[in-house]
């Protein structure tokens, strides 16, 4: 489960090795909370725990790190 550095705040934001199939996405967990986002375009997957409120902080921080979670992404999967 590789962890995208530098990305603020309370969130981890991951992907799993095995996802490395599906459209480019990220997981973000926090505490018990856990949910994926599509990242071209982005888009909520699905959702177990976290408040709207919540969600709409992840998403805004998925946009804004659109490029280094796309990289990240590729890097891990062996895309380019």
């Amino acid at each position: 489960m590789p962890r995208i550095p530098g990305i603020p705040g309370p969130y981890w934001f991951f992907f799993y090795s095995f996802d490395c199939n599906e459209p480019v996405h990220v997981h973000v967990r926090r505490d018990r909370q856990h949910c994926k986002f599509w990242l071209v375009p982005v888009e909520l997957a699905w959702n177990h725990g976290f408040s709207p409120r919540e969600l709409n902080e992840i998403r805004q921080l998925v946009i804004a790190q659109e490029a280094s979670i796309i990289e990240a992404w590729n890097e891990h999967c062996g895309q380019r």
